[in-house]
C-alpha cells in the first residue's frame, strides 16, 4: 500500500436523502416482521409511529469502497471487517437529509505477513441543523499490507469477555435471503448474493453482511435491554470473528456489569462465535411519575 496517500486521504463529505422506505427496508434485512403478530417489533417495519434500529446509522451517508482504488496499492481482495462501532449523539430520525464527515485515524502496521489494521471515523450531522447525530468507527484488516508502515492513533483493544455463565441469552433466526434484502441498504458486493462470487472468495454459499449480524446484535439488546425503545441505546460496539451464513439462528449471550453490557454472538447451528468482546451501554428506564400515575 501507498501509506503516504493514505496519510494525507481527504474523503470529501457524503450527503444522504433517506425516507420511510428506506428505514424500514433496513429493518427487515435484520429481520423485523418475522413475527407480523409481535407488536414490539412491528414498530420498526410499519409506518405507524415508525421507530428506526440505531445502527442504521453504519449505513448512512456511506463513502464506498475507496480501498478498491489502484491508487492506494491496497491489496482490496484481502481486506476484511474487522471491528465497528457507534455512539449515538442526538436520535436518528426515522427519515431525514444526513451529512457524513470522515477523518482516517490512523493505520497500525501488524508487520511482514500479519497485515495492518486500518480505522475510520465517521460523524453524521444533520444538514437543516447542523446537529451532531451520531459517530460511527470502522477498523478493517489489511491483510496483504502488513509492513509497509503505520501512523496516527492505535484504538484501544477490546478487553475478553468476563468469565462464566452468561446472566440472559436471546436467539434470533435469521432468514434464508437476508442477504439479499440487506444488501438493497447499500452493500452491493456480489459475496452476499452471488454462490460463484462465494466460492472464489472461499466459502461454499453466499454470506451474510458483517454489518447485518451487527444490526441484529442491535436488535437483540433493544429487545433484551431497551424494551424496544432505540432512545435508550447509547453505543454499540462489536468485533467481528466469523462470518454468519443466511438462515442460520444467531444467539446473542449478555454479561451484565456496572453500566455496561458485554457480549457475544454465535452461529448457533456451528457453535461458532461471529461476534465477540462486544459492548454496549443502555440508558436507563425513564422514572415513573406517580403523581401522574394516580390520575
Amino acid at each position: 500500500m501507498d501509506i503516504e496517500k493514505i496519510r494525507n486521504l481527504n474523503l470529501p463529505p457524503v450527503e444522504q436523502h433517506y425516507g420511510v422506505r428506506d428505514t424500514i427496508l433496513y429493518a427487515l434485512g435484520l429481520g423485523y416482521g418475522a413475527d407480523p403478530l409481535d407488536q414490539a417489533e412491528l414498530r420498526f417495519v410499519y409506518e405507524e409511529n415508525l421507530k428506526v434500529v440505531p445502527a442504521i446509522c453504519s449505513v448512512i451517508s456511506h463513502p464506498g469502497f475507496w480501498l478498491k482504488d489502484p491508487a492506494y496499492k491496497i491489496d482490496w481482495v484481502k481486506v476484511l471487517h474487522a471491528e465497528q462501532s457507534f455512539t449515538i449523539h442526538q436520535a436518528i430520525p426515522v427519515s431525514g437529509h444526513i451529512r457524513g464527515e470522515f477523518r482516517l485515524i490512523g493505520v497500525e502496521d501488524k508487520g511482514i505477513g500479519k497485515g495492518a489494521m486500518l480505522h475510520l471515523e465517521k460523524t453524521l450531522f444533520d444538514v437543516a441543523s447542523n446537529q451532531k447525530l451520531a459517530t460511527v468507527r470502522s477498523t478493517v484488516i489489511l491483510r496483504g499490507d502488513g509492513g509497509q508502515g503505520g501512523y496516527g492513533e492505535a484504538m484501544k483493544a477490546a478487553t475478553p469477555l468476563p468469565p462464566g455463565e452468561p446472566d440472559r441469552a436471546m436467539e434470533i433466526p435469521t432468514l434464508a435471503g437476508a442477504a439479499l434484502i440487506y444488501r438493497l441498504s447499500g452493500d452491493w458486493n456480489p459475496l452476499h448474493a452471488d454462490p460463484k462470487i462465494a466460492r472464489q472468495a472461499g466459502f461454499d454459499r453466499p454470506i451474510l453482511h458483517g454489518l447485518c449480524t451487527y444490526g441484529v446484535a442491535c436488535r437483540a439488546i433493544l429487545k433484551t435491554y431497551c424494551d424496544n425503545d432505540p432512545t435508550r441505546l447509547r453505543s454499540l460496539f462489536a468485533r467481528f470473528s466469523a462470518p454468519v451464513y443466511p438462515g442460520e439462528t444467531i444467539r446473542v449471550e449478555f454479561h451484565e456489569s456496572a453500566g455496561e453490557i458485554r457480549f457475544k454472538a454465535i452461529a448457533k447451528e456451528r457453535g461458532v462465535v461471529v461476534l465477540d468482546r462486544c459492548s454496549a451501554e443502555v440508558a436507563p428506564c425513564a422514572p415513573v411519575n406517580r403523581q401522574d400515575n394516580e390520575h
